[in-house]
């Protein structure tokens, strides 16, 4: 009888809102007995569930280690404030959903970096979970804190409170850090010695642990250089990469959640990695090469879903879908497979051609899901600059064929504050909205159709990013983008366009936190302290105490964000390798001033960024260590 479990069920689920996020008995979910496995386990996901359950990652990696029969992994999300705050008065642990045993129970606790303004949801977790905060405070007897996903392109800002950090993709080496943790602790009768742990597990390509490396700062206190500080251990740490995708794992039976989540749907993941070229794109960067999985393969996992889950929809994710080379095929056998059943298709953000409207119209034949491109830039002029590869014609072209098969709502994606921006570039946006609506008006009246069509625009504010052409370049100042906020909405004046934009001080923190060093810990530290948690929500975000608790920790985050690099410049992540080189990244950054595009080396010239030739000879490294 477990009872916790019978306690929160029945004293406090009845208190808080959206009791379900915290049962966790749902369909195809995993249970193992306790002392039945070597190791166990924790997904640790730093905000609410709903969010957390629709991260693809989190299922794969979640039934990947529960398939071993030595491990079992677990879940836990931020809870929400009223949970926090029955958890607090009651003195109850923060605690896993499958077995409520509390976290600091388990052996490794691993978090997902998925976006920066989660950092103060994961001390929170930590300290609600009896966990001290900072990996130096830990003992052997304490459980193993270790991170992944995309924001571990620089980690430094949270080397304090972790003890390593997986680089590259998660099931290409979780199962070697798990091997290595329970053979260190079976030479030693069930315990860790934790320093010796860490050196082991820095010799596993891709793993980083922050305490072997050093930060060293100039005497104006701004970022010098990290050097790795113990002997054995690499100087550089090269992210993971799965070469085929046919051959790596994807979960056929995940979780069911019973409350609606955000992603609320079966995830075929089609393809990982882009090579189109978005200089300010960091996904698009660090998850090269791109890699298929085969048509065969696909259609043979979307029917195992279907019946294992009992979801309507299935919706083909990756970061360039139509780019899979036998999308159309796929689509097709798909949408005839199951539109008897009224289970449709659905594709994330189209790219602005006529061949992703063609795929629209084709998912169409079951479900008009919502459609959504993204120019990113309102002229010409800077969408070669940030190397997006459209023009307005092309975006004409497709708004012109939605309107037509019916679509009546379109949506656009901008980004305000992009290097070299000026002023005629946000017309460019205004422009663009009312051309796409009035579009919409003309084909609507022909069509003698009853209802007004709609655009909207939601604008998000540049952030320099680590590992992309664009990590050298300054952020607008907040008074800048701020002020080009109110210029758009000054501009549009129909109820019929809907404008939203980011809010600029979280972009700006965004920003600090993306391109920091390590001294960023104690500010968010004291920044939690102060009651900063949730910081992504609106209602939740305290401007006020970051900007106080910067004073107080003498850090000036206008020099991080503000700051125009040079390529000779050491980057707090120079140690982190993430495939692609430095020189392509200059060399694009270069290129963007010349407003000069790159091709996709995928139907152009190689672009000679360095990641098949990295990934080359790790693969070869890998097979010499193997002895084959």
């Amino acid at each position: 009888m477990n009872r916790l479990k019978d306690f929160v069920e029945d004293e406090i689920l009845s208190n808080v809102t959206k009791p379900l996020r915290y049962v966790g008995n749902e369909y195809n979910v995993v249970k193992k007995e306790w002392e039945s496995v070597k190791l166990r386990t924790l997904f640790a996901f730093p905000d609410l569930y709903e969010v957390g359950m629709s991260h693809l990652g989190m299922r794969i990696l979640y039934h990947l280690v529960n398939e071993q029969k030595d491990y079992l992994m677990e879940r836990v999300f931020a809870p929400w404030t009223d949970m926090e705050q029955i958890l607090r008065e009651r003195k109850i642990p923060l605690f896993s959903l499958e077995s409520y045993h509390p976290i600091k129970e388990f052996d490794c606790i691993g978090f997902t970096l998925q976006y920066e303004m989660s950092y103060t949801n994961i001390l929170n977790m930590l300290e609600l979970g009896g966990i001290p905060l900072e990996a130096a405070q830990r003992s052997n007897d304490d459980p193993l804190i270790m991170a992944g996903g995309p924001c571990t392109c620089n980690p430094e800002p949270l080397a304090d409170f972790f003890d390593f950090f997986v680089i590259g993709e998660g099931e290409n080496v979780i199962l070697e850090v798990l091997q290595t943790i329970t053979e260190h602790r079976q030479k030693r009768e069930g315990k860790q010695e934790k320093n010796i742990l860490l050196h082991d597990l820095a010799q596993i390509p891709g793993v980083y642990v922050p305490v072997f490396y050093e930060d060293k700062y100039n005497e104006d206190g701004s970022f010098r250089e990290i050097k790795v500080e113990e002997q054995g251990i690499a100087p550089r740490v090269v992210k993971r990469t799965i070469k085929d995708l046919d051959e790596s794992y994807f979960p056929l039976k995940p979780i069911v959640p019973y409350i609606e989540i955000v992603h609320d749907r079966i995830m075929l993941e089609v393809l990982r990695g882009c090579t189109r070229g978005c200089r300010f794109c960091q996904a698009g960067m660090i998850y090269r090469p791109v890699r298929e999985r085969s048509k065969e393969l696909l259609v043979k996992q979307a029917e195992e879903l279907v019946t294992t889950t009992g979801y309507n929809e299935i919706s083909l994710t990756s970061l360039s879908t139509s780019d899979h080379s036998t999308v159309k095929e796929l689509v097709n056998d798909l949408t005839e497979k199951y539109k008897e059943d009224r289970i449709g298709v659905s594709l994330p953000s189209l790219r602005v051609d006529s061949f992703s409207m063609d795929l629209a119209k084709e998912i169409q034949q079951v479900r008009k899901t919502g459609l959504t491109f993204a120019p990113e830039a309102g002229t010409q002029r800077l969408r070669d600059v940030i190397n997006k590869g459209v023009t307005e014609e092309n975006l004409m072209e497709v708004t012109d064929s939605a309107f037509k098969a019916g679509w009546s709502h379109i949506k656009l994606y901008f980004m305000l504050g992009l290097p070299t921006e000026t002023f005629e570039d946000l017309d460019g946006i205004v422009d663009l909205a009312y051309k796409v609506l009035r579009k919409g008006i003309d084909i609507m009246k022909e069509q003698k159709r009853g209802r007004q069509p709609k655009v909207t625009i939601s604008v998000s504010s540049f952030v320099p990013k680590p590992h992309t052409p664009f990590q050298w370049e300054p952020q607008d100042t907040l008074e800048v983008l701020q002020e080009k906020q109110r210029y758009i909405k000054d501009k549009i004046r129909d109820r019929r366009i809907v404008y939203n934009y980011h809010d600029a001080p979280l972009s700006f923190l965004e920003a600090v936190f993306a391109k920091g060093d390590r001294r960023l810990g104690q500010v968010l530290k004291k920044a939690w302290e102060g009651g900063c948690k949730f910081d992504s929500w609106t209602e939740h975000f305290q401007y006020n105490v970051w900007q106080q608790v910067f004073e107080e920790c003498k850090y000036d985050p206008q020099k991080i964000a503000y700051r125009r690099g040079e390529f000779t410049d050491n980057l707090p992540w120079d140690h982190l390798d993430m495939g692609v080189s430095k020189k392509f990244l200059w060399r694009e950054r270069d290129r963007a001033y010349e407003a000069a595009v790159t091709g996709d080396c995928r139907f152009n010239n190689c672009s000679v960024c360095g990641v098949c030739q990295n990934l080359d000879v790790q693969l070869m490294i890998r097979k010499d260590e193997k002895g084959r």
